[in-house]
């Protein structure tokens, strides 16, 4: 086996711990709140230095956070679902060598099929998945050529599902996952592990309509076999053993973290 491909290629991050991360820089999309956040202080705290990227200007408290923990931090304002993203997106890899990527932002959007308009389909799917290829495709690029690193896409339990209301994100959802495991057949072999985190219900702003109706409240929380939403930290642990030497020889994996949900 090439030296450059074998997982001892990572044993540099440190002798500590096969979870940490030091010296490793990872770049999350969507870290100014929820999932993202959690994962984002969750790669600091393993040691990882951090590129933080958001459509809003709501990067602060994490930046913050993850310095607290002696990471290195930039921060990106930068919209997925623009046409001119592509220039965008190379300017965040200049000069940046990105060792982890995290394509974490997502946009959903609720409407019968039968009402849901093709503006509301496509960016939906602009964000989802076009913008996480494009960043795969780019951090990729830089992984081949070092022979190491690691894509963490966040799919859904949608990613399974069919869902009701929400046919652009559900799509999404699957599409992410094919191209989960299509990236790792063809990066495995080079170094690069490509996975998946299918979180279950999380407490976020994007589940809030929903957490905010009694009844789908109650019945969806009825289901879970843990007995409670997920809080976004519940999620950042896989993306630390996703992104760290212990899982170096996962490759087209979806991690799912439900709280038992698919299990039911």
């Amino acid at each position: 086996m090439d030296v450059a491909h074998h997982p001892a290629r990572w044993a540099d991050a440190s002798a500590s711990s096969p979870f940490a991360l030091c010296g490793r820089t990872a770049l999350v999309t969507g870290a100014g709140t929820g999932i993202g956040r959690a994962i984002s202080l969750a790669l600091a705290a393993a040691g990882a230095d951090l590129i933080l990227l958001s459509e809003q200007e709501n990067l602060d408290a994490t930046a913050v956070g993850a310095a607290e923990m002696g990471s290195k931090v930039d921060c990106l304002r930068l919209d997925l679902g623009r046409q001119d993203r592509l220039s965008r997106i190379k300017e965040a890899f200049d000069g940046n060598s990105v060792d982890i990527l995290v394509n974490n932002a997502g946009l959903i959007r609720r409407s019968p099929a039968d009402e849901f308009t093709n503006e509301d389909w496509h960016d939906v799917i602009e964000v989802n998945l076009h913008a996480a290829f494009e960043l795969s495709r780019a951090a990729g690029r830089g992984m081949l050529e070092r022979g190491y690193g690691n894509i963490i896409n966040i799919a859904s339990l949608l990613s399974f599902q069919g869902g009701v209301f929400v046919s652009s994100y559900t799509a999404s959802k699957h599409a992410i996952v094919g191209l989960t495991k299509a990236l790792a057949n063809e990066w495995a072999g080079r170094g690069v592990n490509v996975n998946a985190i299918a979180p279950g219900y999380v407490a976020t702003a994007t589940t809030e309509d929903l957490r905010a109706d009694p009844r789908r409240a109650g019945e969806i929380s009825a289901r879970i076999p843990a007995g409670r939403w997920a809080d976004p930290e519940d999620i950042a642990g896989a993306a630390v053993f996703l992104a760290s030497p212990a899982a170096a020889y996962v490759h087209g994996h979806v991690l799912v973290v439900d709280g038992g949900w698919l299990a039911r």
